[in-house]
């Protein structure tokens, strides 16, 4: 036989050997413990029988019992003699004893000559050394797992390097994304600049042809539910290569070190099967300016910056390995992560444009019954300044609206219901008395009235005097095409449509009331932007002053001292003021001019509630209007 066989065995290698953990010890334990306590209860039991109270006092008038030995209401003894009691044989017994004791028993007891033993109720020895160990016993277990799982982090590579791994998610050709360039609606320049760093994935040597460089990182600019993420999905469905995503506050721990090491880890397994895309979501929570004190500012987000910035452009940077990150505030990014380089281009995901709605309408409308009174496009340019997600909830809570009502497809006044639920909130259960009721009636309808007789304004879409949300009226208008600038005399229409309803209760009441509170705040928005930054004021002139700014941390629009004088700032509020007020005498000589076409809007109002455009053209067009609805 050679010398290193050795002979076969029947028992398992040493470390193959089963063994105890600490949990089965203290199992094991308890058990022992137990089957203890109930050997001691069983043969206390069986050698000292229950008998009645009744049956203890004759013995103790008889003076039949010895000892007595008594532990609160639970008394044991001795009898002389070995007698009959209660149909059993008895030479020790036990038996309850009321909590006051008869004055007489004492007496008896010693009047007989039993020797008498009181012990207190305290527990047994065993049991007060069992709930005295057991803290230690929880705290060196507990310690003795925590020991476990850090040697198991120990050996995983590195100390922590348990918490260390499989943070980034990883997303291989033909698994768990399925999402196409041809599923995202619009955002065609944007799609543009990403399919070209998926052909140069896919086909290096095209692209170096002529000595052209892919980007090293693209950074996707957009407000939320713009489609940043759906475009990065879009991406790994698209360039068959592999795909890891990250947010950006994973990179983020308690433990200083951490997160650079995290980000180590996540380049290194890209590298590995490079080409690859990494995906960092929300990069503005690990990437914010150093040295600013804001947002929460520290060395360990600082190390953490300074890692990703070295592995993005250091001496080991591996060009197959693409980095593309998304955020809704590139304003509070580093200018050394901005830089060329690192991330060299910039795609700006915005919301959608009319034709760009319209498309993600067909999207998300796709295989939902819809009625043939919808038009999508109507939906589409009414809803300006809607994101994709915000069209996504549009048409699911129409969905949810014709479902509501037991419909069987999807109708135009889901729609609308909808993008009131969306935008004005929920209808309140509170209802308005018969005088709220017309105010805000009155409100309203100087809103349309205004708006319906003002050239180069929107034209009125709907009115209603159903509270919403916090407005207990609104007058909704159709924007038609999108907007990039608007001239003077749009803002100064909008001006006089938003102090409409402020000029109706003044008409009729002679004041005005809380209720045009919100009119107020953006029509002084407006005006204060026309005299101070768009230079619509022949006093101020063509000069832009930022005297109002973003509190950085509450958001508050507050006064700042940015060089403007208080001359100059006085001027501005005159100017606004002058503003406003030709808005006020506008709105109501157009009220006045039109009075009894503004009364009949108010009475229809009070009897339908809400208002189509339909019903309000021919509402403004007669004065009959309550007899015809009624």
């Amino acid at each position: 036989m050679p010398a290193n066989d050795t002979p076969p065995s029947d028992s398992p290698p040493k470390d193959q050997r089963p063994r105890l953990s600490w949990v089965n010890w203290i199992l094991l334990g308890a058990l022992l413990v137990g089957l203890y306590a109930w050997q001691t209860y069983a043969s206390n039991r069986e050698a000292h029988p229950l008998i009645s109270y009744s049956a203890f006092y004759a013995l103790v008038t008889e003076a039949k019992i010895e000892t007595l030995t008594i532990r609160g209401q639970s008394a044991t003894g001795r009898l002389k003699v070995p007698e009959t009691v209660e149909g059993r044989a008895v030479a020790n017994f036990r038996t309850m004893i009321p909590a006051v004791p008869e004055p007489e028993l004492f007496s008896s007891l010693r009047k007989e000559g039993v020797k008498i033993v009181v012990e207190s109720e305290a527990q047994p020895v065993m049991l007060q050394v069992l709930i005295a160990a057991l803290p230690w016993v929880v705290i060196i277990g507990v310690w003795f797992l925590l020991s476990r799982n850090a040697m198991k982090m120990l050996s995983r590579g590195g100390p922590f390097g348990g918490l260390l791994k499989q943070r980034s998610h990883r997303f291989e050709r033909d698994s768990s994304v399925e999402v196409k360039f041809e599923d995202v609606a619009g955002l065609k320049a944007a799609k543009q600049d990403l399919r070209e760093i998926v052909d140069f994935l896919r086909d290096p040597a095209s692209f170096q042809r002529l000595g052209g460089k892919v980007p090293r990182g693209v950074l996707l600019v957009g407000p939320p539910g713009t489609g940043k993420t759906l475009l990065a999905r879009a991406v790994a469905g698209e360039s068959g290569v592999p795909f890891f995503s990250m947010s950006g506050s994973e990179f983020i721990e308690l433990f200083v070190g951490m997160g650079a090491s995290r980000v180590r880890e996540l380049f290194a397994e890209a590298r590995k099967v490079a080409p690859a895309i990494i995906f960092i979501d929300e990069i503005d929570a690990v990437g914010r300016a150093r040295g600013t004190g804001l947002g929460g500012g520290h060395d360990e987000r600082e190390q953490t910056l300074n890692q990703l910035l070295s592995e993005m452009d250091g001496f080991s940077r591996n060009d197959l390995t693409i980095v593309i990150a998304a955020t809704n505030r590139p304003d509070v990014l580093d200018s050394a992560l901005l830089r060329p380089g690192r991330f060299d281009r910039r795609v700006v995901v915005d919301r959608p444009e009319c034709a760009a709605r319209l498309s993600i309408l067909g999207v998300h409308a796709k295989g939902k019954p819809i009625a043939e009174d919808v038009d999508l496009k109507d939906v589409a340019q009414n809803t300006p300044g809607f994101s994709g997600a915000d069209l996504a909830n549009l048409v699911n809570e129409a969905a949810l609206s014709a479902t509501r009502r037991g419909a069987d497809a999807i109708e135009s006044v889901d729609f609308a219901a909808a993008q009131d639920k969306i935008v004005l909130g929920d209808a309140r259960e509170t209802r308005l008395d018969r005088v709220e009721k017309r105010r805000v009636a009155i409100h309203e309808s100087g809103h349309a009235v205004v708006a319906y007789f003002t050239p180069d304004t929107e034209p009125v879409r709907r009115v209603t005097i159903i509270p919403r949300g916090m407005a207990l009226g609104t007058t909704q208008q159709t924007p038609g095409d999108d907007k990039h600038i608007q001239s003077q005399p749009e803002l100064q229409a909008k001006l006089r449509v938003l102090m409409g309803g402020y000029a109706a209760e003044i008409l009729v009441y002679g004041q005005p009331s809380s209720g045009a509170e919100n009119d107020l705040r953006q029509a002084t928005e407006i005006a204060y932007r026309m005299v101070a930054q768009f230079g619509m004021s022949d006093k101020i002139g063509p000069v832009f002053y930022e005297h109002r700014a973003e509190h950085p941390f509450l958001g508050q629009r507050l006064a700042t001292d940015s060089g403007i004088s208080d001359l100059t700032v006085h001027a501005i509020e005159r100017e606004t003021r002058s503003l406003l007020a030709a808005a006020v005498e506008d709105a109501r000589a157009l009220l006045g001019k039109h009075r009894r076409r503004f009364d009949a809007l108010v009475e229809l109002l009070l009897v339908r509630e809400t208002l189509d455009r339909g019903e309000l053209e021919k509402a403004l067009g007669s004065t009959s209007l309550v007899a015809a609805y009624a």
